[in-house]
């Protein structure tokens, strides 16, 4: 009796854990298939993050649709009439470009009516216009400074003054380059994407030797003498600024030392906000992700910073208060919405989250037009209850840790603390 105890025992303890291996394969069947469905829908379907109005309607229709800014409509009376079919064209050519007129005429003893002999008149003219490419021209340039002497004084004085005329010092000390052709050279580079390799075919093509060495050698002494300086300008005057925002971005470096090709390097972005009249945007490149960089780059800002959940803006100093991006958290709701067959999403926890994050939206909408301090008093009026909302509803959300919507919910209750930041003045952003 005993033993037959002990096997049953034995078999109910190997069926629990068979119910629980169950459970646990069914719940990572759901996550692939979520993950399958998201990759589908990444590839292949609309990279908009918009949602439809059965989903907005979750909260109100019309609010969802009004727009307060909007001024009122005029009412007027429009004849019957007929539009003209024109070819859309995106070609256009700017106004004040130069006009080079050629006149196409016959010759004088050619101007005779064949038929009478009489002379020929100018009684109409054909028009047509063409786009005319002239190629880059280069030129010496020789600057030939003028030295002065006074006759009188070397007939009569024991010391002759000597002038010379001003003349403006060369861009590049001891090199021929002149600020017309290193920002040609760069903007080549930089903004058309053209390698310095490949500059050098065009300017053999030419006929000017110019080696790559040089141009490079070019541009990194006209940054350090010229931009550098302007950079660090414009950089105190980011950091005087009482709000920022901040991202990082991944980007990868040939050559760079002690690195492999393929390892992660970052850019790092800071710029002034919305409520600047002049705006700053500066980059910072860093070979790694460390907090270190961005409390080295805002040392000597105190104020707000805008940033995603990056635990890395969460170790600045005191002074500075990280105010966290409401569009990272409904992009994460809205993930976990594209997982589900289309049937189930309007009624699922994923479009109410994305509910709840389109209506803080349209309310920042509404306040656009509005003063920083009428703002603030709005925010607090219409935005602090609704996310108080969200924040009980998220409390009562029963996702699993492992799903996209679980992760949503978790992302929304650990960074509280920063989504809620835009709440605590008028200027800051959503």
């Amino acid at each position: 009796m005993e033993t037959r105890e002990i096997s049953v025992e034995k078999l109910l303890g190997i069926i629990e854990e068979k119910d629980r291996r169950i459970a646990e394969l069914e719940q990572q069947v759901q996550w692939f298939m979520a993950q399958i469905r998201l990759a589908k829908h990444r590839q292949f379907g609309a990279s908009s993050e918009q949602t439809s109005v059965e989903q907005i309607n979750l909260f109100n229709e019309a609010e969802a649709t009004a727009d307060l800014t909007a001024p009122e409509p005029l009412l007027t009376k429009v004849k019957t009439h007929y539009r003209k079919r024109t070819r859309l064209t995106t070609d256009k050519l700017p106004e004040d470009l130069p006009v080079e007129v050629i006149e196409h005429e016959l010759p004088e003893n050619e101007r005779v009516c064949p038929d009478c002999g009489g002379e020929l008149h100018t009684m109409d003219r054909e028009t047509r216009e063409e786009l005319k490419i002239i190629p880059a021209k280069a030129v010496i340039v020789r600057h030939v400074r003028h030295v002065y002497s006074c006759r009188n004084c070397q007939e009569t004085s024991e010391h002759t003054p000597i002038v010379k005329a001003d003349m403006p010092e060369p861009v590049i000390k001891g090199g021929f380059a002149s600020p017309e052709t290193i920002a040609h050279i760069a903007s080549q580079k930089f903004m058309m994407a053209s390698p310095l390799y490949r500059q050098e075919q065009e300017w053999k093509q030419n006929g000017i030797l110019l080696s790559r060495q040089t141009m490079s050698n070019w541009l990194i002494k006209a940054c350090e003498d010229w931009l550098e300086p302007i950079y660090e300008k414009m950089k105190f005057r980011l950091c005087g600024h009482d709000v920022l925002h901040g991202d990082e971005t991944v980007l990868q470096v040939l050559k760079e030392p002690g690195k492999t090709a393929q390892s992660k390097s970052y850019m790092w972005l800071f710029r002034t906000s919305g409520e600047a009249k002049h705006q700053i945007i500066l980059y910072d490149y860093q070979p790694d992700r460390k907090h270190t960089h961005p409390v080295e780059f805002l040392k000597g800002f105190s104020g707000y910073l805008h940033a995603d959940g990056y635990d890395g803006y969460h170790k600045l100093p005191e002074n500075i208060i990280v105010v966290g991006c409401w569009a990272h958290l409904r992009r994460k709701f809205f993930d976990a919405l594209k997982t589900l067959p289309k049937d189930k999403q309007p009624d699922s926890n994923a479009a109410k989250g994305v509910a709840y994050c389109d209506k803080l939206f349209y309310f920042e909408k509404q306040f656009a037009l509005l003063t920083h301090e009428n703002r603030l008093k709005e925010l607090e009026r219409l935005s602090r209850p609704l996310i108080d909302e969200f924040y009980d509803w998220i409390r009562h959300l029963n996702a699993l840790p492992n799903t996209l919507l679980g992760k949503a919910a978790h992302y929304a209750q650990s960074q509280r603390k920063y989504l809620e930041g835009y709440l605590l003045d008028g200027r800051l952003e959503i």
